[in-house]
Order: structure tokens, then sequence, then C-alpha cells
């Protein structure tokens, strides 16, 4: 029968059915799923254990053990990245040969890889984006501490976040965790990950297969300037005149349509108190997605919950002007869920709910349908009208 060790930081009794004395590339059972995903130099299997799907990976026992425990750092951290769910370690075949461990996840759901967004045509409109979600990952791992020491769209995934992509860890094998990075951490990481990004686009290219067109130089040297912004509006001090401290403000407000919210602000006076200097010290990832989850309880990514509670806001806007008189916010967060964020959803046939895309991304597709059939129009056409036309004209041909 083999021998093995298994350890969960969960429960899934039906993971204890599977042929873990046998090595990974061998397995044929039915629990196994077919998935896209990116290149890795591991065996990765995706198999199905009562309603979840996990990924398993063949590497190690001490890279296994090493990657379990990096990824339950990130996660205590609120870093963007797959879950840790177990491992199996001392393995060996009924003939008592040695096999590599396993790392469990869990598979990212509504995730895709990065070739996807370039195989698909629905992609094309969002993966102009994808640097800019690396660049949000790369500063949010680096606040952390985290140098990922081999940054690739392979060791990444993305999920499609109200027009724009979220990126998220997978593979954190090469990775170190530090109190702080320096300088010169920052800058290897981020040149190691654009010759590496540049390598996997070109290999896009040459297959000919990406959808519309594609310029791999251009694209991979975004990564350095983009994380460069980013890492200077949430980390560098600044100075300036007392009576420009509005600055502060305007900052403080950037940092919030970032989705990152300020715990602490240093500000001291130079020069005879003509002059302060102030820098943020402490950022929460997450501002618009708690703000949301406060109001209405969804649980969504950081771009859906800024394009939510804008909705929110010109429901809540409307109601007002036709009543005459404020209305609470919290009142206004109920009404407009059931009626319009439910009630949209709730017109798109069961067939294509839970599928390719998660009930957030659905309902902004939806309003971005509707608006572009009203523009077309020079009316608007009504919210079952553009469910219909969008479930047509789009869910139809969705993966």
């Amino acid at each position: 029968m083999g021998e093995y060790r298994l350890t969960f930081s969960g429960v899934s009794t039906a993971l204890l059915d599977l042929p873990f004395s046998t090595p990974l590339e061998e397995w044929d059972v039915p629990a196994l799923v077919d998935l896209p995903r990116g290149i890795s130099r591991h065996v990765v299997r995706f198999v199905r254990a009562g309603r979840e799907v996990f990924a398993l990976k063949e590497a190690t026992d001490r890279f296994v053990t090493s990657e379990f425990r990096l990824l339950h750092l990130l996660e205590e951290k609120g870093v963007p990245a797959v879950e840790a769910f177990g491992t199996v370690t001392g393995r060996r075949d009924e003939a008592g040969e040695e096999l590599g461990g396993l790392l469990i996840t869990r598979h990212l759901a509504y995730s895709v890889p990065y070739r996807t967004l370039f195989l698909e045509p629905r992609g094309v409109e969002v993966r102009a984006r994808l640097i800019d979600a690396l660049a949000v990952l790369f500063v949010r791992l680096h606040l952390a501490g985290f140098f990922w020491g081999d940054c690739s769209l392979s060791n990444t995934l993305f999920r499609r976040d109200a027009g724009a992509l979220s990126a998220y860890l997978v593979d954190a094998e090469t990775g170190e965790t530090h109190a702080a990075l320096t300088e010169g951490q920052r800058d290897w990481d981020i040149e190691v990950a654009t010759g590496n990004i540049l390598g996997e686009l070109f290999d896009v290219q040459a297959s000919g297969v990406s959808t519309g067109s594609l310029d791999p130089v251009a694209i991979a040297e975004q990564l350095r300037p983009a994380y460069e912004s980013l890492w200077w509006e949430i980390t560098s001090p600044e100075v300036i005149p007392r009576d420009e401290s509005f600055r502060i403000d305007q900052r403080v407000r950037r940092l919030n349509q970032l989705g990152f919210d300020i715990e602490q602000m240093e500000i001291t006076p130079m020069e005879g108190g003509s002059l302060l200097r102030y820098q943020p010290q402490v950022f929460e990832p997450g501002h618009h997605v708690r703000r949301l989850f406060q109001l209405t309880g969804l649980d969504v990514q950081e771009n859906q919950a800024r394009t939510l509670l804008a909705e929110l806001a010109r429901f809540k806007a409307r109601w007002e002007a036709g009543v005459g008189h404020p209305v609470a916010e919290d009142e206004a967060a109920r009404e407009w869920l059931d009626d319009k964020y439910y009630g949209t959803l709730r017109l798109v046939p069961d067939e294509f709910r839970n599928g390719a895309l998660p009930d957030a991304e659905l309902f902004f597709e939806i309003s971005q349908h509707r608006w572009f059939l009203s523009e077309a129009r020079g009316e608007d056409v009504g919210r079952e009208e553009a469910v219909r036309s969008y479930v047509k004209t789009v869910l139809d041909f969705n993966p």
C-alpha cells in the first residue's frame, strides 16, 4: 500500500481516498479535474473532494513543507495568495521507492492563468491591466517583508475584477520572509520578474494564438514604473508648505482609491513651522472591500467593491432626490442589495450562475452592457432587456 504522512490545516476526508503512494503524474482517478493552469516545472494536478477543488503539486519534502509555511505566513498578513491546505510527506510506493512530497492548496475560484487572458477574446479588454495587477501584488508582498525571488506570470493567477484584474501568488517556493526588504532586494525582485515576463510573452507571441496585437517588450517594461509609482505613493515622505495641508487629504484619498487605508500619519513641522513633513506609516489593503462588507455583507474584490459602492451611492442619491429628505446609509444599502443587486442577478438563468464569473463580476458586466446598449440607442434600455442581451451575446459564448 506504500507509506505517506498527511498534515491538513482543515478537514476533507474525501482526500483520504486519493492514491498518495502513487506518483502524481500516474494518477487516474475519477476525482481528477481538468482546469487551465500555468506552466510549471513540477507536476500539478487538480482534484475534486466533496464540494471543493484542490491543487496538488509534487516536489521534494523540504520544498513542500517550506512553501506550506510561507503560504500560511502570507495568509496571516492578508497578502493575495492561494490558500495552503495540507502536505503529504514521507511518501513511498508499494515497492518502497521514495516519492516526492505533495503540497495541497485550495483552488482559487474564478481564477485564470495568464495564457488564458491572451487566448480568450474576452480577455483583450482586461489583459492590458495585467502588469498593473502584478505591480499591486508586488507592493503588497514587499510591504509584508516577502521577497519572491523568482516571480513570473506562470507563478501568478488572475481574477477579473470589475474591468481590471487582481493578481494572486501561486508559487512561493523561492520566497523568503524578512522584517523588511532592502531597496536592493526589492529592485532585484522586479528585475527578475521583468525578464521572466518578457520570456513568457515572447512564448505567447511565438505560439501565434494570442487574440489582438502583442508587444512583449512594451508590456514587460511597464512593471518597474508601475511598481515604483505605487511604492512611492504608499511609503515615501513628502514636504509641503503649511498652507497647503490639503495635499495630505488629497494623498489620503488617492491611497483610498488604490484600496489602502492609513492607520497612522506622522507629521513633523520644519523650518520654524513653515513646512510640514508627513509620511503615512501603516497601511491596510482592502479599503473598499471592508466598507462594502460593513454595509451589505458582500465579500468581493477591491475593484468590484469600489464599483458597487459607487452604484450604491448613486442609488441613495436618486432615492433622496425622489423623497426630498436624507436616507440612512444602512437603509439604502439594504434596499439596493435586494432590489438592484440581487434583483439583477435573479434575472440571469440558473445555468449561467456560479459559472466562470462570480456574482459581483457578473453584476458589473451586466451594468456595463446596459450602459453600452443605452449609449447606442440613445435611451435607457432597461434592466430586463440588458440582461437578455448580455446572456445571448456574452454568456452564451463564455467558457
